[in-house]
C-alpha cells in the first residue's frame, strides 16, 4: 500500500485490522501538504509521519521492517521567544561616535544656558528646557523636534499657563488643567512638542514675572533650535536637523 506524497490527507478516521496487516509498516510521507489527522492507528504497528518539504527524503522503508536512511540533522533551535519579547521593537542603538556627539551637543547647550543665566542673574535653564533639548538631539527627525513644534509649542503653552494663573491662580489643580489645555491646543495646530506641557505646569506653580521670564524663555527655545541646526551640520555623517521648519 503506497500513499501518494503530493496529495493532501484530509483525515483518516479508522483503520480497520485486516488493513494494518497488509501494511507492515504503515509509512506516510507529506513533503508538500501537513497531515490534517490521524484519528484511530493501533498501537502495535509502526508509523512513520514526515513532513518537511524543504529536506529531500534519502529512501523510505521497503516493506522489510527496516527503516530507511535517516535524514540530515536539524537546523539549530531558534533562541526562545522570551528573548525576542525582551529585545522589544525599540531601534537599534547609535553608533558611538553618533552617541558622543548627541550627549556632547545636549550638555554644551544647557552649559550655555546656564551661563546665560549666571551673566544675567537670572534662572534660563528650567526643566521643560532640558527635555527640549533631548529631542532635539536624541530624536531630530520626530514631529516633536521640528522648530515649529518646539517654538510654538513653548509659546502657547506660556501664554496658557499665564492665562490658567489669572483665572484660577496658582495650584496644583490649575497646574494640571493648563498642561491639559496646553496639549489639546498642540495637538489642534499641529505642533506637538511634550515638554511643552511641562513649561505650563512651571508657569502656574512658580508664577514667574512675564516681564523677565517669556523674552528669556522664548530666546533660550529659538537657541535650542538653532544649536540643532548648526551642530547638525558640524559632523557630515549626522542626521540632518531639522527635517522641516514650518
Amino acid at each position: 500500500m503506497s500513499i501518494d506524497s503530493t496529495n493532501r490527507i484530509g483525515s483518516i478516521d479508522s483503520v480497520d485490522a485486516d488493513s494494518l496487516e497488509a501494511i507492515d509498516p504503515l509509512e506516510v510521507i507529506g513533503t508538500a501538504d501537513r497531515l490534517d489527522a490521524v484519528d484511530t492507528l493501533d498501537a502495535t504497528d509502526t508509523v512513520d509521519v514526515i513532513d518537511d518539504p524543504g529536506r529531500a527524503l534519502d529512501a523510505v522503508n521497503a516493506g522489510d521492517g527496516t527503516p530507511g536512511a535517516a535524514l540530515p540533522p536539524a537546523s539549530p533551535a531558534a533562541p526562545p521567544r522570551v528573548r525576542t519579547r525582551l529585545a522589544g521593537r525599540a531601534p537599534a542603538p547609535p553608533s558611538r561616535r553618533a552617541a558622543v556627539h548627541s550627549v556632547g551637543a545636549v550638555t554644551a547647550v544647557l552649559l550655555a544656558l546656564v551661563a546665560i543665566g549666571s551673566v544675567i542673574h537670572e534662572p534660563v535653564l528650567i526643566p521643560p528646557l532640558a527635555a527640549s533639548a533631548a529631542i532635539i538631539h536624541g530624536a531630530p527627525r520626530l514631529p516633536l523636534a521640528q522648530p515649529r513644534s518646539v517654538i510654538l509649542g513653548h509659546l502657547m503653552c506660556v501664554a496658557i499657563g499665564y492665562a490658567v494663573v489669572a483665572v484660577a491662580g496658582s495650584s496644583p489643580w490649575g497646574a494640571a488643567v493648563a498642561a491639559g489645555v496646553g496639549l489639546a491646543a498642540m495637538t489642534l495646530t499641529r505642533c506637538p512638542h511634550s515638554p511643552a506641557c511641562a513649561t505650563a505646569v512651571v508657569i502656574v506653580l512658580n508664577t514667574p514675572a512675564p516681564a523677565t521670564f517669556v523674552p528669556l524663555f522664548m530666546g533660550s527655545t529659538a537657541l535650542l533650535v538653532l544649536a540643532g541646526w548648526a551642530l547638525s551640520r558640524s559632523r557630515p555623517s549626522s542626521t540632518p536637523y531639522p527635517a522641516y521648519w514650518w
